[in-house]
């Protein structure tokens, strides 16, 4: 059954909500964001926590932000994913400060290939516990395929997704989250033709996040993927300056799938 999954996004300390193609590391003023929230991080890690949303997930944008995820972690330990800069040599400190699993991406793909050393590297940097692993598998259409994008997803890589491509990685994580960078932060619609995809080719628990404007987004995503694939909905959402979609009736969403 599809759950919303949510999120706290970091960029420059602040939780933020942003135009996801619009991230460069070296074009500051390029940057669009939707939503730069009041709060810090540890109160929506308490309002997750308070209604038990599950599966949420903390992504560093950029330098900066590990004093806001490590507050954030402080609050449920155990219980967030973290990505964002996570390499074999950081990989572990993370968990020891309070991580439930990893969120792993622009490492894998050293000069925009993918590397099948760093991930064992990964792997062997935290005990070979693939259960702690989620691959951030973030993509951008090209033709009538995704490739995955990297780097806060300015840059292309030569990795395809494909079923093949995606069986032989679910052998080294428990789950995939999946932006759809072409989407994220538009609210113009999700990227059906990829949600179905995801159904398709994972065997695996896989969170797609872009688009999302309206609760019935949910329900389309469960429609098309027929409940395999989870929905993190970001800039939509009231609690960060959206209109298309109430934090409560996520939750309520939630509680009538675990029912």
């Amino acid at each position: 059954m599809t759950r919303f999954r949510p999120c706290i996004d970091l960029h420059s300390g602040q939780v933020k909500q942003i135009v996801g193609g619009t991230l460069s590391d070296t074009e500051t003023s390029s940057l669009k964001t939707n939503h730069v929230s009041q709060h810090s991080a540890g109160h929506f890690a308490r309002l997750y926590k308070q209604h038990e949303l599950l599966g949420a997930h903390i992504i560093m944008l950029g330098p900066g932000n590990e004093d806001a995820a490590r507050e954030a972690l402080a609050e449920w330990p155990g219980e967030f994913q973290v990505g964002g800069g996570i390499t074999e040599t950081n990989a572990q400190q993370w968990l020891d400060w309070g991580a439930g699993k990893m969120i792993i991406t622009s490492y894998l793909f050293p000069n925009a290939t993918f590397s099948m050393e760093r991930l064992q590297g990964v792997l062997k940097a935290i005990n070979d516990q693939t259960d702690k692993l989620v691959i951030d598998l973030s993509c951008r259409r090209k033709g009538e395929t995704w490739f995955v994008a990297m780097n806060k997803w300015q840059t292309m890589t030569d990795f395809e997704m494909s079923r093949d491509s995606i069986k032989m990685l679910e052998l080294y994580c428990s789950e995939f989250l999946v932006h759809a960078a072409d989407n994220e932060g538009l609210q113009q619609g999700i990227d059906e033709d990829l949600v179905q995809k995801l159904a398709e080719w994972c065997e695996i628990p896989v969170t797609y996040a872009g688009g999302s404007r309206s609760l019935d987004d949910l329900r389309r995503v469960e429609e098309l993927s027929q409940g395999k694939v989870d929905l993190t909905i970001g800039s939509a959402l009231d609690v960060f300056g959206g209109s298309g979609v109430k934090f409560e009736d996520c939750v309520e969403w939630n509680k009538r799938k675990d029912h």
